[in-house]
């Protein structure tokens, strides 16, 4: 019987040995220069994992592109004043694909990685070895000790274990004291390479150097991108990036990246549960809301389950669900840090649930302690992901106790405080100006017009808040409100159908343009 064939080991794509390099630089502290030592430690790696031929290895763990490694060489030339060279990129890929270059191009490439040929893969080594197998090196021509020698059937995942082995007992330095100089200073070379290995194990990860960074900075992007792009082209981004951190979480990676890893699916999911309540679907909304404050506690991140909280009570509020609204509200406080805005938007998201649900004592109780969190916050403003987050404290005290007041019939009240809302929004700068909150001032000033006997104003803010720029879903809701209290207030009245036909008409408009967005 015909011996089997072996099989050719597959080899990876350079974008599997770029990574390889990015997370052992990483956990070498990012030296920069690169030691000779861990360059030849990476190329070795990408060797044993990759497949590639040596050069490419050495290459690739150097942190070069074809073309720039050929415009090295021809540097090294001109700096060492050697004869010019006609060296071009299908050259180079012909050596790496096998087939070696000449001697005086050998001599050039070993010069340019400050190595032999043996380690660039166009010689061997055939010096004799020590008995002892913790100096047979990996990736090398050496033969292992009596009764180690390989078979032709011996496994892919065998070898993988005899290098492994060796790497690791290369650290045993008993009889260090006794070695010859020349010995020592490689058995201290190999030591410093195991030192590598160990960090390398103790913080094993398939995260690229960069992946983390890479995340925070889309995070900050998809924040920014909120208020100004259609949500459902949000969504979709932001859920595919979502995704992607859970395919990170479910590869190896150390105790702290996955602390990090937690944070950033707790703020997409943060993100996705407000653009889902955009897109009208409140059960996606406290999904994400859920996910997001779970992530947040598994990271550590109190912040982020505050901020998960502020999402889930205005959901629940807008899905009618005021005890539900509370509950978040008072969940959030637990994490909230004291003397930041989002205790004072805590507080005001309680009391307007309190007032949604008819507590009047409770509303009273929870925006007197929004006020005094307001009264307590540091000159210096937060910001998150960029962004200030006092506007959002300034705009949960200055809308929420109109909305309030209208559900607890408290009409003048109401007036009043919806009044000084539109006049604060309207008087802020062009660049900072919000048309969706804009929007639902005038509504609760309708609705306290309707409360008060005054239909016909209270018709004309409606025609005002459909104009705006930004028709939310929260917006939708709240002018659905106002025309549902118009008709069971004012049966009879031409004006209260015409507005009512008209927000059917933007409901219907809904299906064909996406709407913008707003934390409200």
């Amino acid at each position: 019987m015909k011996a089997e064939k072996k099989r050719p080991r597959p080899v990876h794509d350079v974008s599997c040995g770029r990574t390889l390099r990015e997370r052992l630089l990483g956990e070498a502290g990012s030296p920069d220069p690169v030691p000779i030592l861990v360059v030849s430690m990476i190329a070795t790696e990408i060797h044993g994992h990759c497949g590639h031929h040596l050069l490419k290895c050495r290459r690739l763990a150097t942190g070069w592109t074809v073309a720039q490694a050929v415009a090295a060489a021809h540097q090294l030339v001109k700096d060492a004043g050697l004869p010019a060279v006609g060296l071009s990129e299908r050259s180079w890929k012909d050596w790496e694909a096998g087939h070696p270059p000449s001697p005086d191009y050998q001599d050039l490439l070993c010069r340019l990685f400050s190595t032999g040929p043996v380690s660039l893969g166009f010689a061997r080594d055939y010096s004799p070895q020590s008995t002892d197998p913790l100096w047979n090196e990996p990736g090398t021509s050496a033969t292992l000790p009596a009764g180690q020698a390989r078979s032709h059937e011996t496994s892919s995942h065998d070898e993988a274990e005899v290098t492994a082995t060796n790497r690791r007992d290369a650290v045993k330095l008993a009889g260090l004291a006794f070695a010859a100089p020349a010995t020592a200073a490689q058995i201290l070379e190999a030591a410093a390479a195991e030192a590598m290995e160990f960090t390398r194990q103790a913080e094993a990860t398939a995260l690229g150097s960069g992946t983390l960074d890479h995340l925070d900075l889309a995070i900050t992007e998809f924040n920014r991108a909120y208020s100004l792009k259609p949500p459902d082209r949000v969504f979709t981004a932001v859920i595919d990036y979502r995704r992607k951190v859970d395919r990170f979480l479910s590869n190896d990676h150390t105790h702290r990246q996955e602390r990090e890893l937690r944070a950033c699916a707790g703020w997409l999911s943060e993100l996705l549960a407000w653009l889902a309540h955009d897109l009208g679907n409140a059960g996606t909304g406290l999904a994400f809301a859920t996910d997001a404050f779970v992530q947040g506690q598994q990271a550590g991140h109190g912040h982020l389950c505050a901020w998960a909280m502020d999402a889930a009570a205005s959901i629940n509020l807008y899905a009618q669900r005021p005890h539900k609204a509370r509950e978040a509200a008072l969940k959030g406080l637990t994490e909230a840090p004291t003397g930041h805005p989002l205790t004072v938007r805590l507080q005001a998201q309680a009391a307007r649930a309190a007032a949604a649900d008819g507590d009047a004592e409770g509303f009273t109780a929870a925006f007197q302690a929004a006020e005094d969190a307001y009264q307590l916050l540091p000159p210096r403003s937060p910001h998150r992901f960029g962004m200030d987050v006092l506007p959002l404290a300034n705009y949960a005290l200055t809308s929420y106790p109109a909305t309030s007041f209208i559900w607890l019939g408290q009409a003048e009240q109401a007036r009043q405080h919806a009044e000084h809302a539109l006049a604060t929004y309207e008087a802020a700068p062009a660049a900072s100006r919000s048309p969706s909150r804009e929007a639902i001032a005038r509504i609760d000033l309708a609705l306290a017009h309707a409360q008060l006997g005054d239909p016909d104003d209270a018709v004309v803010l409606g025609h005002q808040a459909l104009d705006s720029a930004r028709v939310v879903d929260s917006v939708r809701s709240r002018a659905g409100d106002l025309t549902a209290f118009l008709t069971r207030r004012y049966p009879r009245q031409s004006a209260v159908e015409g507005l009512r036909e008209r927000l059917a008409a933007v409901d219907a408009a809904r299906l064909a343009l996406p709407a913008a967005t707003t934390r409200a």
